[in-house]
């Protein structure tokens, strides 16, 4: 019997976007069953693709701005605007984002959030009343403190000489805030829930992936502690323990300490703004993947999520992916998947899957579609 299939992948991280990734997969599946009705609902969870993911589906117009990277490189950025809601959807990654610099050539010591501010003054501009921003896939570990000055914000040492890195903010003795306050209210999609700080703080744990060495982490905590010292001696409250400050190496922290920000979990903000469980309660099979199913995804992750969704309404879920890692959580991958596959190293070598993604997730699609239902 034709069957309805709602295909929900997260990106394939560095080789397919994941409206690409589920291009793929409904071709795969189309040439074994042309009969199934495939509805396509590519996700994020705050990381990279977020801002076009939800584009597309509240039908926002693109915009561009010049601003800096990480690197402080000119770029023209792209963000969304909604003229209806009058949201505007902001990717931090597209700006400031690992992928957009050179692999290995810039230290995370180099590198901060500043480009950010001019995309927040364009929604600001264009006339928006509230901003919906992802910060998953950051290059920078700065804990805001670039857009912070981008928008206006002054930090000195005991001297009183302004500090314009942030690796200087162990130094720090006072801030100036701007006269004008940022006025959009901001919701931040994070994809992890990590404190800024400690062995779970986005120095120690995602530090590493984005350059920094072991040397460099107590320089990074030193700032990082600092800032939040200071912060908190100023507030009155622990923004730094709040889950998810850690998030994009500590942008959720500043965005909640400079701007007011509300945190909010990505891949449910993704659900709410794109319907997510009225497509699973209509379908008889969901499709979901990522580059990786690992440990990450049974604590957490996009696809982890989904497959929990659908074991709630007692749907049926796939999970499809470039590797399929040995789960260290408690549970095993059955009760989250009723089928797993993977390119590698069944289909293909690593160094070709990822070379010609599209073409082998197709070839894996097509061999499970094939398989008894």
């Amino acid at each position: 019997m034709p069957l309805r299939v709602l295909i929900v992948p997260d990106k394939f991280k560095g080789t397919l976007t994941a409206a690409a990734a589920a291009h793929a997969i409904a071709e795969g599946w189309r040439r074994v069953r042309p009969d199934d009705t495939l509805t396509l609902l590519p996700i994020s969870d705050g990381g990279d693709g977020f801002g076009s993911v939800l584009a597309e589906r509240l039908d926002a117009e693109r915009r561009t701005v010049e601003t800096v990277d990480a690197a402080h490189r000119p770029i023209q950025a792209h963000w969304w605007y909604d003229p209806h809601s009058r949201r505007a959807l902001i990717e931090s990654a597209a700006i400031v984002g690992l992928a957009q610099l050179p692999p290995g050539r810039f230290h995370p010591f180099e590198l901060d959030t500043a480009g950010l501010g001019a995309v927040l003054k364009s929604a600001q501009h264009a006339g928006a009343c509230e901003v919906l921003m992802g910060i998953g896939g950051s290059a920078t570990n700065d804990a805001g403190f670039g857009m912070a000055r981008a928008l206006g914000w002054e930090f000195f040492d005991k001297a009183g000489h302004p500090i314009e890195r942030w690796i200087h903010l162990d130094r720090l003795h006072h801030w100036a805030p701007p006269e004008s306050p940022f006025p959009l209210p901001i919701t931040v999609a994070v994809d992890v829930d990590n404190p800024l700080l400690g062995a779970r703080g986005c120095s120690r744990v995602y530090g590493p992936q984005k350059g920094l060495r072991p040397e460099d982490l107590p320089i990074a905590d030193a700032a990082l502690d600092r800032l939040a010292e200071f912060a908190a001696n100023t507030q009155g409250t622990r923004f730094d323990q709040l889950p998810g400050a850690g998030a994009a190496g500590g942008l959720g922290f500043g965005l909640r300490l400079f701007l007011g920000a509300t945190l909010e979990s990505g891949f449910e903000i993704v659900a709410r703004h794109t319907g997510l469980i009225a497509e699973i309660d209509t379908a008889d099979l969901i499709v979901t993947g990522e580059g990786s199913i690992d440990s990450q995804t049974y604590m957490g992750k996009g696809t982890g999520q989904i497959a929990l969704l659908c074991r709630q309404r007692s749907k049926p879920c796939w999970g499809l992916a470039g590797v399929v890692e040995a789960p260290t959580a408690a549970e095993p991958p059955t009760t989250f998947f009723q089928r797993l596959g993977a390119i590698v190293p069944t289909l293909a070598p690593a160094t070709e899957a990822k070379a010609e993604a599209a073409h082998w997730l197709k070839i894996l699609v097509e061999k499970i579609a094939a398989e008894p239902l």
